[in-house]
């Protein structure tokens, strides 16, 4: 697990051993139409369509921060702007901004639907979200060592979840941005945006999009320094992550795992659709680029299949 690789962010290192006990994952991340399912069955409600608590809010911000108007805590998400041209990428806020009425029924705004997409991975999808469906499917959400196991497909130490090269005889091998970013997206790969479950070939354990087109929620609380921690101890079985959230860039916001980057990826700003990368997100944000798929323990097999319809695996 992780990476020694000098190419790579400082919260992918140290590689180190790591025993995860069997378990299934699902093929491909949960799509539209399944969360359809799951919320015409329950009635939930996603986070980005309810109302904003203020005081949740303020414990993930500075001390002494304003608050806004009550205009600006109507319900609503991230959604991805591309810029009209260049611009420093060390600022994010330059391509997000805060779409009132974004959710995962109009992803990109009120002016938005998903018809048409219903086999493309939902987002707009905060944590809570994702462990919701993964309770009513009778699953749970993959810890990161889970996820990591998964995505290398049996390919030890490679860059990608294919191997070192990242694209073999000029072959697309993930949802990733071609073009300039964030200006334009050129969609040499044959899509802007999310595409399909399954549109790319899978990895060696059968599994969809364990690169690329949307980041995935795993089960952890995220540490910077969580892989630093995990060598030290020469050798952890199914560690399920650090019991406190802890980010030096970011100390008042509480966040969970994510895994596989996104459609938004690219070699000149973060290249995260390699098994390695991590990220930390608050797990009561969503976005344009974020989503999950399920896993069930070993011994519960009996439960992943009777659930089949729900979440292929």
């Amino acid at each position: 697990m992780g990476t020694n690789d000098k190419e790579s962010f400082p919260n992918e290192r140290p590689a180190h051993l790591v025993d995860v006990r069997g378990f299934w994952m699902d093929e491909h991340d949960v799509t539209n139409a399944e969360f359809a399912n799951f919320v015409a069955a329950t009635g939930y409600v996603t986070t980005a369509e309810r109302p904003v608590n203020w005081e949740d809010l303020r414990k993930e911000l500075p001390p002494d921060t304003p608050k806004p108007g009550d205009g600006a805590l109507a319900p609503g998400s991230l959604v991805f702007t591309p810029t009209s041209g260049p611009v420093p990428l060390n600022d994010l806020s330059v391509w997000w901004r805060w779409v009132k009425g974004a959710n995962w029924r109009h992803p990109e705004g009120p002016k938005s639907s998903i018809p048409g997409r219903e086999d493309h991975p939902v987002v707009q999808v905060s944590w809570y979200d994702a462990v919701a469906y993964a309770q009513w499917a009778g699953k749970r959400l993959p810890s990161e060592a889970e996820w990591e196991f998964a995505a290398r497909g049996g390919l030890d130490s490679k860059r990608y979840v294919w191997g070192d090269d990242f694209r073999p005889d000029g072959r697309c091998m993930a949802n990733t941005w071609q073009g300039t970013f964030p200006v334009r997206d050129s969609g040499e790969d044959g899509f802007v945006g999310t595409s399909p479950v399954g549109s790319f070939p899978a990895n060696g354990y059968g599994l969809y999009d364990m690169a690329g087109n949307v980041w995935q929620w795993c089960s952890d609380w995220y540490r910077s320094d969580a892989h630093v921690e995990a060598a030290s101890q020469n050798a952890c079985r199914d560690p399920a992550g650090s019991a406190k959230n802890y980010d030096p860039d970011d100390p008042y916001s509480a966040k969970r795992v994510v895994k596989g980057g996104s459609f938004l990826c690219n070699p000149s700003y973060c290249q995260s659709y390699r098994p390695s990368a991590r990220r930390g997100t608050p797990p009561d944000t969503g976005s344009s680029h974020t989503g999950f798929r399920c896993v069930v323990s070993e011994g519960n097999v009996q439960i992943t299949r009777s659930v089949r319809s729900e979440s292929s695996l």
